[in-house]
């Protein structure tokens, strides 16, 4: 088998671990386990706990002391057995210890997976910005396959998805193991622990451009995961009425859900020419503004008739309102830091946006579900519609606080690739 191929199935399996979980989750964790709203929404915030410091901690861990394939195969082994651990637990307390444990593994694999990816592909003479994004595209071919999978086994409300999702790691773990060694490639300047988590690009802070940039990554992070994290309980509980109970949206609402998925690889394709023609803040108020819509179309939908096709439009234009911020965001990092710290730029980005957003989205959105289920019954219109009225807020505050002029020639040094 070719390198690229091997490659290829290495990113297919990283995310097919995560879809296998992801979504239904909160679904097992409301209705099979009975966790309330607070309860669900501090478990999904270890995924943003993870983020703050794990990547940076890990890519340590690869610069100095074991190779990044090495390190990427324990840590999937070592991943397979938390999950199994979490098919297990049914108290709060005891889930949410193994599930921090878990993603904070997991998260630096997203990182190491490119790392890994990166190192092979040069070893063997391919050109990374040409031949890796078709191959990462496998890797949301597989996290849409395992959505599916889990939908049409029935899994969505069982601990099998975690018991599913553990076999697939440990899977993953000795597939690397049988991929070439990338060895250790020590730097000849160490990076200290802050420059590996990007704190040294704090200083970014004292350019007002750049402090209310990465204010509003925050905010808007937080609003980045919440229908991950809700959508399909918020499906599920569509079952409660009578006249939606046998409509697929409900019965089947991972694939529904998994429509979010295959927009985004369509989007991804688009954002070049978005960002050429209108720039980089416009094509970031495009997201902020996609959100609302996202969250909107939810408070209004339905799983039959015209509220179906209102669902899915809210699918549709997760593309849009997850991609275009966090590719132009990233973009702009890249753009306005100084080389020198561009890399921690870019990480110090990531912390905002997966780390601390993520956080207050997932515990946030708990209290706020919490807040609004009586008797058991969780009124989502009004729900969504707070979302949306938090992403509506963002939108107009950042329009008139962030100022940036669109640079065409910048963008065309940039040389964006996807």
């Amino acid at each position: 088998m070719g390198i690229k191929f091997r490659i290829t199935v290495m990113n297919f399996l990283q995310f097919f671990v995560w879809g296998a979980w992801l979504l239904s989750f909160g679904k097992y964790l409301g209705a099979t386990l009975h966790f309330s709203g607070e309860e669900i929404g501090a478990i999904f915030m270890t995924l943003g706990i993870a983020s703050l410091f794990m990547p940076g901690l890990m890519g340590i861990v690869a610069d100095r002391w074991m190779s990044a394939n090495k390190l990427y195969a324990f840590i999937h082994i070592a991943g397979a057995f938390l999950l199994y651990l979490a098919a297990r637990e049914t108290e709060f307390g005891a889930l949410y210890t193994v599930m921090l444990l878990y993603l904070m593994l997991y998260m630096p694999t997203i990182a190491l997976d490119n790392t890994v990816s990166y190192c092979l592909l040069e070893k063997n003479g391919y050109d990374i910005v040409k031949d890796f994004p078709p191959i990462r595209v496998w890797g949301t071919v597989g996290f849409i396959l395992a959505v599916w999978l889990i939908d049409l086994l029935g899994w969505g409300l069982s601990n099998y998805q975690l018991y599913f999702s553990a076999v697939f790691s440990l899977v993953l773990g000795l597939y690397s193991l049988t991929l070439p060694n990338c060895g250790i490639e020590k730097s000849p300047v160490k990076k200290t622990l802050a420059q590996a988590m990007g704190l040294d690009a704090l200083v970014l802070f004292k350019d007002r451009k750049m402090a209310i940039f990465f204010i509003f990554s925050m905010l808007l992070g937080a609003a980045l995961q919440i229908t991950n994290m809700w959508g399909e309980a918020f499906l599920h509980d569509f079952g409660k009425i009578d006249i939606y109970k046998n409509a697929f949206a409900v019965t089947h609402n991972g694939i529904l859900m998994s429509i979010s998925q295959i927009s985004e690889t369509l989007f991804i394709l688009t954002i070049p020419f978005f960002l050429k023609k209108f720039g980089i803040k416009k094509v970031m108020l495009m997201s902020m503004f996609a959100w609302v819509l996202r969250f909107g179309l939810f408070g209004i939908g339905s799983p039959l008739g015209f509220g179906l096709v209102l669902l899915v439009l809210s699918m549709i234009i997760y593309g849009m309102a997850f991609d275009f911020f966090n590719i132009s965001g990233s973009l702009f990092v890249e753009m306005e830091a100084e080389p020198r710290i561009r890399a921690s730029a870019q990480g110090l980005f990531m912390i905002m946006t997966n780390g601390l957003g993520a956080m207050i989205g997932a515990y946030g959105s708990g209290v706020i579900i919490q807040y609004y289920t009586h008797e058991g019954i969780r009124n989502w219109p009004d729900i969504w519609f707070i979302f949306a009225g938090y992403s509506l807020v963002i939108a107009i505050a950042f329009m008139f606080l962030f100022k940036y002029k669109h640079k065409p020639e910048a963008m065309e040094k940039a040389n964006v690739q996807h």
